[in-house]
């Protein structure tokens, strides 16, 4: 293989985009890199095509490399976020039965809610909930578990291809799910259930999916990554022009990427999701981020919130699993590539996450930068120093 040459996997989904983008429009080829994009059926087939060195780099679930660095799941590799691909863009769907019973109770839609939807919800439950997710460690898992953490609502998890999420719900394998787009879409489309809130209504500025790569590869191919993460980069900002979404989204849309109808894959690009069959759908601002508001900045405080996560879940020594957490997102690395290339950054490669309620601007290496809200639906701040 080319030293230039990467084989990087990703999953179909929306926010694969940064990705399938660098290789489609050139911003890959101008770094001199020849990206070879290799679509996965699961993300445990991804991780272990990464672990093998089959992959060079991999479109991941942004916990992933924080529990393979850990050895959770019966995997260990060091596994690094060179940077984030994507913010938010989930959808949480419940069956037909459950909407129903919320909506008998006095509910109304509404995806941006999340205390009236889990007051619903709750009130709705009849007996155990069986939740989908598409992999153990995931931002959707750690978003179900965060919006359910003081329910009494009695649960389990377990995991559900984004393909067959749809399905799962039809057939009651699952009463609700957690999804990225456009696989939620494609459940309220099938008429297998609706949609009753978003991941961004829950926590507002949630890293969603990373750029991964393996320690040691990272370290013998320094240029390499670095003119991945450039191409990248570039990518999202591209993306991050509304008058580009037509043409991302037939990108998109092709067979050898999501196959998918095009108007599918446009309502999550623009956040104009259907809540039910035939509806009329609802904006949702901010539904996804590629580049706004430092989105590709890998915020070791956003590590440590899910490393913090997966102490408790799995019983791990709070301390050694945040130091674990914070050394996995390179901001380090970030700093470096994206510093010489001019790239506004922020002073700072931590931050009180859930604090900001408004777009803040921020210390900033160039001066220019603006956070986006990033709140969390409790209102609850996660302060390093107080962890």
């Amino acid at each position: 293989m080319s030293g230039r040459r990467l084989h990087c996997g990703f999953v179909p989904l929306v926010d694969s985009a940064p990705l399938v983008i660098a290789h489609e429009l050139g911003f890959a080829a101008k770094e001199g890199l020849e990206l070879e994009l290799l679509k996965q059926p699961s993300w445990s087939a991804l991780r272990d095509l990464l672990v093998l060195g089959h992959l060079q780099a991999a479109h991941m679930l942004s916990p992933m490399p924080i529990a393979m660095t850990l050895g959770l799941g019966g995997v260990r590799a060091q596994v690094d976020a060179l940077m984030v691909l994507s913010v938010n863009g989930n959808v949480i769907a419940a069956s037909n039965d459950i909407v129903g019973r919320m909506r008998a109770r006095g509910w109304t839609p509404d995806l941006t809610d999340a205390q009236s939807a889990a007051d619903a919800f709750e009130a709705a439950a009849d007996g155990p909930i069986r939740f989908g997710v598409p992999f153990p460690f995931s931002m959707h898992r750690e978003l179900v578990e965060y919006w359910l953490k003081d329910r009494d609502i009695p649960y389990e998890i377990s995991s559900v291809p984004p393909p067959m999420m749809s399905e799962a719900l039809s057939t009651g394998e699952v009463d609700a799910f957690c999804v990225g787009e456009p696989w939620g879409s494609r459940a309220v489309d099938a008429e297998a259930g609706e949609l009753i809130l978003t991941g961004r209504s829950i926590w507002a500025f949630s890293p969603e999916k990373v750029l991964a790569a393996r320690r040691d590869w990272i370290s013998e191919n320094t240029d390499q990554a670095g003119a991945l993460m450039r191409a990248v980069y570039a990518a999202g900002r591209w993306l991050s022009d509304p008058s580009n979404r037509e043409i991302a989204t037939d990108i998109l849309a092709r067979r050898e990427y999501l196959a998918m109808p095009a108007d599918v894959v446009d309502r999550a690009m623009k956040g104009h999701l259907l809540a039910q069959a035939r509806s009329l759908g609802i904006e949702v601002p901010g539904f996804v981020h590629f580049h706004a508001g430092a989105a590709n900045f890998p915020w070791r405080s956003q590590a440590q919130w899910i490393g913090a996560s997966l102490a408790r879940r799995h019983g791990l020594a709070h301390d050694s699993v945040m130091e674990t957490a914070r050394d996995v997102f390179r901001s380090d690395l970030y700093r470096e590539v994206m510093g010489d290339a001019g790239i506004d950054l922020p002073g700072a490669s931590e931050k009180q996450e859930g604090a900001l309620a408004h777009p803040t601007a921020v210390a900033s290496t160039r001066g220019g930068l603006i956070l986006q809200p990033d709140r969390f639906f409790d209102a609850a701040v996660f302060d390093l120093s107080l962890s």
